[in-house]
């Protein structure tokens, strides 16, 4: 398997922004003072960018960040869990979906996040961890995020977990308000209402392990974020108000693509970044290098999977909060 692409790329982005604005092709074109011809070339993946930076500032995007999102010029670098974290990412139709799971190496105690198209992956990471699957949370109940849940709550007997907002459906299946705290072990989990693209779309904020995680399902991806057509402005509020104010070291571990951090999505997510610094080099072949977790020491399913690259380090473990 090749490494974990971008969810979206440069026309993805400006398309969600328009939908979400509800701004015509024409109503842009006239605000930013450009031809409909020359923006359906730009939405059919040729970048100008002139238009790209016209049309930028009027759906509320980063014209960098835009700019080196159509080119290529950035991927986000990797972060390395040395141990307690695994990633698994399935195919559901036609796109790929992401489902996690979460221990403490003390107690073995785990908890899984979402179940993808295919939880065979997450089911033999908790046999050969020897884990104790206790929950079950779901981001959002969409159907690629929920696809296997009957397979891994009947092998694991595990709690499931969802919002209030959005039960999850499963018979027996418990649900969560918002700031309710879960433990396992040293590991705490937090859970985080940040709704939009689904009524109980939640970010559960994990700490105890290497680096802080927010694991954000269709809230945010890198160098994007979960559309809506009819709740776009109230998703990246809560994105903003609810994920960009957590530690900046923090791992975001999306519903689709690649791991990021929140340092690289403030600087690098059109929806997000603010203009700042001079334009970027094209991407270097280590930065393209997709992630690379590991699980108690051993490779995680996905690491063998995956090519190498260059990790962030972390040079002290924090503490619980």
């Amino acid at each position: 398997m090749a490494r974990i692409p971008l969810e979206d790329n440069f026309t993805d982005v400006i398309g969600k922004a328009q939908r979400g604005w509800k701004i015509s092709d024409s109503d842009l074109c006239a605000r930013a003072g450009v031809t409909l011809a020359d923006l359906a070339v730009v939405k059919a993946g040729k970048p100008i960018d002139a238009v790209l930076r016209r049309i930028a500032r009027h759906l509320r995007l980063d014209p960098d960040a835009l700019e080196d999102l159509a080119h290529a010029r950035w991927l986000p670098r990797a972060p390395v869990f040395p141990r307690g974290f695994a990633m698994f990412n399935t195919l559901h139709e036609d796109c790929m979906v992401n489902s996690y799971l979460v221990w403490e190496t003390r107690s073995r105690t785990a908890a899984a996040f979402d179940t993808g198209a295919d939880c065979t992956g997450l089911l033999d990471t908790i046999a050969a961890e020897r884990l104790d699957l206790r929950y079950i949370f779901l981001t959002h109940t969409h159907s690629d995020h929920v696809a296997d849940l009957a397979q891994l709550a009947a092998a694991t007997r595990a709690e499931v977990w969802a919002s209030e907002r959005e039960p999850a459906p499963h018979a027996g299946a418990r649900t969560f308000a918002e700031n309710s705290h879960f433990h396992l072990g040293e590991i705490a989990v937090k859970t985080l209402l940040t709704w939009g693209h689904s009524p109980g779309q939640t970010t559960f904020f994990v700490t105890g392990l290497a680096w802080p995680l927010a694991i954000v399902g269709d809230a945010l991806f890198a160098g994007s974020m979960g559309g809506s057509v009819e709740h776009f402005a109230e998703q990246q509020r809560n994105d903003q108000e609810k994920i960009f104010t957590l530690p900046r070291d923090t791992v975001l571990a999306c519903g689709h693509g690649p791991l990021t951090t929140l340092a690289e999505e403030r600087a690098h997510n059109p929806f997000f970044a603010r203009t700042r610094r001079l334009p970027l080099k094209a991407a270097p072949a280590e930065a393209a290098a997709a992630i690379t977790p590991t699980s108690g020491g051993k490779p995680s399913p996905v690491r063998a999977l995956l090519p190498a690259t260059r990790p962030l380090q972390r040079k002290h473990r924090r503490r619980p909060a």
